[in-house]
């Protein structure tokens, strides 16, 4: 049976931790701050314990620490596991991260996650790069979680879910703008309808989804923005647009206090 820890047992962590276990896969928590309550999936209180014997280490314990939890962990993880790190962080820092996980002998994978892991739990979409993708996708599949590698080094994934959050983030940041204008003057639920019938289908529940995960998640996905700003900038492409974008996170970040 294959052996997951997660570390990191936040909203995304415990979905992951529910999701694999009841897919078949021996499933051990690690989180100093939070309890899972969960009692088929046993939480360790160790980094040691959830690392010892582990086919595969999920680190989900968000952008701003996941160095120095990977290299906590990394220096108790045996080689024959892969340690995926699924945060949102830098490019650099995964690189990092795959630095000291290549000190230990360890694969590292840098995987972005595609879409709120709410909407699908272990099975939301993910993009991985670095010397463990294939691994990770090969002992994962089991499990039903997708997953799609792509050539490069750790922070190639990273990297490029920053050119889809430019597209997303000020989707988002553009919807917001736009109702609150269009509520000042009475004409939300006409300008709903026009954005909702351009987005397709499904436009009514993306716009509300847009909207409410930006304010429920404003501080992480400031830190993305800022993060995807730098990418932009560093590859000297026009980044107006997304200026912008981060004006609005920031705002929405000092209106929740």
């Amino acid at each position: 049976m294959t052996t997951i820890a997660i570390l990191g047992l936040g909203e995304a962590g415990r979905l992951y931790a529910r999701g694999l276990h009841d897919a078949g896969a021996d499933v051990r928590g690690y989180d100093p701050f939070r309890r899972l309550d969960d009692p088929p999936i046993r939480q360790v209180p160790t980094i040691a314990e959830a690392a010892e014997g582990a086919d595969v280490i999920l680190s989900l314990v968000g952008a701003n620490v996941a160095r120095a939890v990977a290299a906590d962990v990394l220096a108790q993880t045996p080689p024959t596991a892969v340690y995926a790190d699924l945060n949102t962080a830098a490019p650099a820092v995964k690189l990092e991260i795959a630095m000291l996980a290549a000190l230990q002998g360890v694969p590292m994978a840098d995987v972005a996650v595609l879409a709120p892991v709410p909407r699908a739990a272990h099975r939301t979409e993910l993009l991985a790069s670095g010397l463990g993708a294939r691994a990770l996708a090969e002992r994962l599949a089991p499990f039903g979680v997708p997953i799609v590698t792509v050539d490069g080094e750790a922070g190639e994934a990273a990297r490029l879910k920053l050119l889809r959050s430019v597209f997303m983030k000020g989707l988002a940041a553009l919807v917001i703008e736009g109702l609150g204008a269009a509520r000042a003057v009475g004409a939300e639920e006409w300008l709903l309808d026009q954005m909702a019938q351009e987005l397709g289908h499904e436009g009514r529940a993306l716009i509300d989804r847009l909207a409410e995960g930006t304010y429920q998640h404003a501080v992480r996905r400031e830190h993305e923005v800022r993060d995807a700003l730098a990418a932009l900038e560093a590859s000297g492409q026009p980044a107006d647009m997304t200026r912008a974008t981060l004006s609005w996170f920031e705002r929405i970040v000092a209106e929740k206090g």
